[in-house]
């Protein structure tokens, strides 16, 4: 798909995402949980705004945005459809590695200009069979010969593959390298053979149709991202994950209290001059909605200023830091299922039932996936163990 590349700024884009959110996304929204399908309607909107390149530097013809503003358009979008923006969070962390990590290469600079021309979606494969859910350890290895590369991967999961125009793989450097020592691939679309081997017949987040996939693929060598994993995991795909999935995680609440709001005004239009009993409960569960808001816009915020420091590198590479980020995920995926379900209490019957206008079941089942996108269990066993060595400052 070509798009006509207009070089729009963050209010445009923001404008436009906000325009989707509200038009196709929320119109499709349940079509796409019932049927657990992807949210073609979404993407192809978000294509057509050019917001797919949002990340990537306007002297590449992108918008330039900072974490920040990833993060406000990954919110607005989750209001309409929460695996909307699930899609759109998963896009920008993956490119954000290409963006931040990759400039360095002719091949990879090309590849951007040519993703701003054409919008590409970009999905992720981390997850292997037999590393059970550790994202820092591989089995797969890339193998590399006469300038060309091979890579074959188990995944136990693989984010929207199957709707992608190319994957960012994790693998080992070499068959020789140990399990840690690990480099990101991009594979294009004919660079890749996907067979699917499970199926996702899911809770919630049920658009992200990520089931496990063999991949066979196979490509020219300038494919393969410069420097180490680590580096680019930790100064950018755990940051820009954990950052955009809290803020969509927000997005998802405050359009369950924004229905739950509407149930209270209209109790108050029915007796004016009353506060219904159910007004209370909103004013408590807007303060948690709120909280949560400037958690995550905070660390946005100061990862944009770390970001821009001489030092940054190295700040982001810290434990402190990576502690904030592990408490900032643990912290906001479990304060979202918390907020819908007080939303649910406001609107009662009303929101519990799917064919209402007030529901918010799908939020609910949405929220309950945040806990379990990389085990809130083996996140705090990480933090503990930082905890032993760490000493602030």
């Amino acid at each position: 798909m070509t798009t006509n590349v207009r070089n729009p700024g963050f209010p445009q884009l923001l404008s436009a995402v906000k325009a989707i959110a509200d038009g196709v996304a929320r119109e499709n929204a349940a079509d796409v949980d019932s049927k657990s399908r992807f949210p073609i309607e979404s993407v192809k909107a978000l294509k057509e705004a050019s917001v797919l390149s949002a990340l990537i530097p306007k002297e590449l013809g992108g918008a330039g945005c900072s974490m920040r503003e990833a993060a406000e358009l990954c919110s607005t979008l989750a209001h309409g459809c929460g695996s909307s923006g699930m899609v759109l969070a998963m896009h920008f962390s993956q490119l954000a590695c290409l963006t931040r990590h990759a400039l360095g290469s002719a091949w990879f600079v090309s590849y951007l200009r040519e993703l701003v021309q054409h919008q590409y979606l970009l999905a992720s494969i981390t997850s292997e069979v037999g590393t059970f859910g550790d994202t820092r350890s591989s089995i797969c290895a890339v193998e590399r010969s006469n300038g060309r590369f091979v890579l074959n991967k188990q995944a136990t999961t693989g984010s929207y593959c199957g709707h992608a125009d190319a994957i960012l793989v994790t693998c080992r450097r070499a068959p020789d390298a140990p399990n840690n020592d690990q480099v990101l691939v991009l594979v294009r679309e004919g660079d890749y053979k996907l067979t699917q081997t499970t199926t996702w017949d899911t809770m919630g987040m049920r658009g992200t149709c990520s089931p496990g996939f063999n991949l066979e693929s196979s490509g020219d060598e300038q494919q393969i991202v410069p420097g180490s994993f680590a580096d680019s995991s930790a100064q950018s795909m755990v940051p820009y994950s954990h950052i955009l999935w809290s803020s969509l995680w927000w997005g998802i609440a405050a359009d369950a209290v924004a229905r739950a709001a509407a149930t209270v005004r209209g109790e108050a239009r029915k007796k004016p001059g009353t506060v219904p009993p159910a007004a209370s409960r909103l004013a408590a569960v807007w303060t948690q909605l709120q909280t949560m808001k400037h958690n995550w816009l905070a660390l946005a915020q100061e990862f944009d200023e770390i970001d821009s420091s001489a030092d940054g590198k190295e700040e982001l590479m810290s434990i402190g830091w990576a502690l904030k980020m592990n408490s900032l995920k643990v912290s906001a995926s479990e304060t979202a299922p918390q907020i819908v379900h007080q939303a649910l209490q406001i609107t009662g019957v009303m929101g519990y039932k799917n064919d209402s206008k007030f529901s918010v079941a799908r939020h609910y089942r949405d929220v309950l996936s945040a806990a379990l996108m990389i085990s809130n269990d083996r996140i705090l066993s990480k933090s503990a163990s930082m905890l032993l060595v760490f000493k602030d400052e």
